[in-house]
């Protein structure tokens, strides 16, 4: 009775954990693209000075970035399924991250400013074309790559039956053809798509970009380690901008955060 009670809750830990996951990213539409339903959005009216908003912010997303490279590599997961069962391990990861992000959105400060404003009506659309192009492209590539293992659910639902956790093949689904990180793509896409530039902005997209470009380091060393067949992978398909005219030949690849 207690290893059933067990098994229950931490599924339901994975889902409330997706849940919550969930909830986080539609925020983050409403708050990059300054949305009505987002309370707390990138832009807006200064409540601080200058000096001391940027301080915040840079604090915040330094924050979350340590959070999200330092929860996903190997030797801290080995460490952290010591303490949490390690069918919760990529959920409580998930937490983690919806909790840091959601720590930064509260807190945010507008910085006031504007780098460049499209006014032009056709402009406006192409960018939120893009911007729409882009938050899809991130939900496309986490379900080619198995959406629901990529978030926890796959774990937790697999404990619950009773049946061991399997790794995913390595494989070259769909995008992952044409460039090695197509989910990372996206967030370029939605974080730099904008008709208007605020100095907020700004620092948001070029923090998460150096930050994107740093992880993808750490992720493909330690993918090159999981699966030996990822360094041919890397040596025939681009990184993030796909060859026009090409298509990959290699066998696998996926996201290792």
């Amino acid at each position: 009775m207690f290893n059933l009670f067990k098994r229950v809750s931490i599924f339901g830990y994975g889902v409330i954990s997706y849940l919550v996951f969930l909830a986080t990213f539609i925020y983050s539409i409403g708050f990059v693209a300054n949305l009505p339903f987002a309370p707390r959005t990138l832009d807006g009216d200064p409540r601080l000075p200058f000096w001391t908003a940027l301080g915040i912010d840079v604090l915040l997303l330094g924050l979350f970035a340590v959070q999200h490279s330092l929860m996903a590599r190997p030797a801290f997961k080995a460490w952290w399924t010591r303490w949490i069962p390690e069918a919760a391990e990529r959920s409580t990861y998930v937490l983690f991250s919806s909790l840091a992000l959601i720590l930064l959105y509260r807190f945010w400060q507008p910085l006031g400013g504007e780098i460049w404003v499209i006014e032009n009506r056709s402009g406006r659309l192409v960018m939120g074309a893009v911007f729409g192009f882009g938050w899809a492209l991130v939900l496309y590539a986490t379900l080619l790559i198995n959406h629901f293992d990529l978030f926890g659910l796959r774990q937790v639902w697999l404990q619950l039956l009773g049946r061991p956790y399997t790794n995913l093949a390595f494989k070259v689904p769909g995008a992952y053809k044409l460039v090695r990180h197509p989910l990372y793509l996206g967030w370029f896409l939605c974080f730099w798509a904008t008709p208007t530039m605020s100095a907020a902005h700004l620092l948001f997209a070029v923090l998460t970009s150096l930050y994107i470009l740093a992880a993808i380091q750490l992720e493909e060393r330690d993918l090159v380690r999981a699966h030996p067949e990822y360094a041919e992978y890397r040596r025939q398909v681009p990184m993030l901008l796909p060859r026009i005219g090409s298509r990959a030949k290699a066998d696998g690849g996926r996201e290792a955060a």
